[in-house]
């Protein structure tokens, strides 16, 4: 990085609502439809067809607002954003301008360099536009336009320009992406274009009050991307200006194959797009009785879900943080518990068997074939000194392919420890007499041999044998 400028950095995240209807119309959001099957005249912009404004959406936006500190307006208007796209069929794009659902809120971020708060300066509710589907066929290429995405509902996160690295930016996408899947209004899926960002970056000289001259890197939809598509802008800017030129305020769009941006049309202001509001919306007025609802209903979100985890579980600061990183696998960690698991037990089974398991079968936690309470079963098996922690893998293992209990695993396979030290004794005798010279080295005073004799028992008896029974006795017996 050019260390003579300071980076300057806004993002504008486009974070797709997870209603079940489109934000103005009754149509159904459906990913991979036929192109042109989701479509009504609302959407397609037809002559006569009115808008009616999705009163889920509209509680998703307060819910988005209060998780990231924001105000939540009294008042709110819907404007016409006009320009002209194939994929806008309307010539203008229903959004929010002057008077947004909600606004100066914060969002607190940690990277390397430490711990930072960035502003939000908005959030604002918007309709998508169409896709364009350029494809090569006999005879020449062609674009064609799909409008089942025209109309879906939207909520455009606009942050302050606090950002002062790509490492920042990276940061806060992915605690603004966290947030918005723990509360269900996006499912986040960075590939399906449900979670995208806009990265505005400018130079400044150090010391310099005045912002630079910025570019818009358009609809980045990965964490990796936005990385490398700020880092090269940075350099380019930073290049052109030591060379005595001029940054132009412009958009641009990122290649990930070369790793570069480049132009794709000028900047536009606010202006350009003839804002002004909409004459079919009335004006969106949300009561504090909306709001005060709306915030009784908000889950424990993850910093909070993490510090409870520690003070109140007892747990280690990396497990809490992997286990409250997703709802789901933190729901199940703390069904765990509550169906009698050892917190510490239980997070060490989740982060690995379990976790393990899921990614193995590409699967999600809802249909983990081991319920939280079988796996609390599971370990209180180990506790009472049923199984061992080695046995309690076949054990796992088989409830994973079976569906059952441990339980009846442990009594169908006989995999019940061996606690009685008559049984364990002679195994001991015969591993012994079958190894004098480790005998020899054992009581010359190399202890560490003792290892041998325990994984040999062990070995001997199937892992069955009580570990702790196992060392007492031999203890006993290679000192005698």
């Amino acid at each position: 990085m050019n260390s003579k400028y300071e980076i300057v950095i806004g993002l504008e995240v486009h974070v797709q609502l997870t209603t079940a209807s489109k934000i103005f119309c009754g149509c159904p959001i459906r990913f991979g439809a036929p192109p042109n099957s989701q479509t009504c005249p609302v959407c397609l912009g037809l002559p006569g067809a009115l808008p009616v404004l999705n009163r889920q959406a509209v509680q998703m936006a307060i819910i988005a607002g209060l998780a990231t500190g924001c105000e939540i307006a009294g008042r709110s208007v819907f404007a016409r954003k006009n320009y002209f796209y194939p994929d806008l069929p309307k010539g203008y794009q229903i959004s929010q301008y002057e008077l947004p659902v909600c606004r100066q809120g914060e969002l607190a971020i940690v990277t390397e360099a430490g711990g930072k708060t960035i502003g939000i300066t908005r959030i604002h509710m918007e309709e998508d536009a169409g896709k364009l589907l350029h494809t090569e066929a006999e005879g020449g290429r062609y674009s064609q336009v799909d409008l089942n995405r025209a109309c879906t509902p939207l909520l455009e996160i606009v942050s302050e320009p606090d950002l002062r690295s790509s490492d920042e930016a990276v940061a806060y996408l992915k605690k603004l992406h966290q947030i918005v899947v723990y509360l269900g209004v996006c499912d986040g899926n960075l590939e399906e274009g449900s979670f995208r960002c806009d990265a505005n970056v400018s130079l400044r000289p150090w010391g310099q009050k005045e912002l630079g001259t910025r570019s818009e890197i358009k609809n980045v939809n990965s964490f990796r991307f936005v990385k490398q598509a700020i880092d090269y802008e940075v350099e380019r800017q930073a290049e052109l200006l030591d060379e005595g030129g001029k940054v132009t305020q412009e958009t641009r769009l990122f290649d990930p194959t070369a790793g570069t941006t480049r132009s794709m049309r000028g900047k536009e202001e606010a202006h350009d797009y003839r804002y002004f509001p909409d004459p079919d919306l009335v004006p969106l007025v949300i009561s504090r009785q909306w709001v005060e609802e709306v915030r009784a209903t908000l889950p424990e979100l993850p910093q909070a879900k993490v510090e409870r985890f520690i003070t109140e579980l007892g747990l280690p600061l990396y497990d809490a943080e992997v286990l409250a990183a997703e709802r789901q696998i933190a729901d199940y960690f703390e069904a765990c518990v509550a169906a009698g698991g050892q917190p510490k037990a239980c997070s060490n089974w989740v982060m690995g068997e379990v976790i393990r398991g899921l990614n193995a079968e590409a699967i999600d936690i809802a249909a983990c074939p081991v319920t939280p309470p079988r796996l609390a079963g599971m370990l209180q098996r180990i506790d009472d000194g049923t199984i061992s922690g080695k046995i309690a893998k076949t054990v796992f293992d088989e409830m994973w392919r079976s569906g059952q209990g441990a339980d009846a695993i442990i009594e169908a396979k006989g995999l019940r420890q061996v606690t009685d030290t008559g049984a364990i004794e002679p195994i001991i005798d015969a591993i012994i007499a079958a190894n004098p010279a480790q005998v020899e080295e054992y009581r010359s005073g190399k202890e560490k041999v003792f290892g041998f004799f325990v994984g040999q028992v062990m070995k001997a008896s199937k892992g069955k044998a009580n570990p702790a029974a196992v060392n007492e006795l031999l203890l006993k017996k290679l000192k005698a």
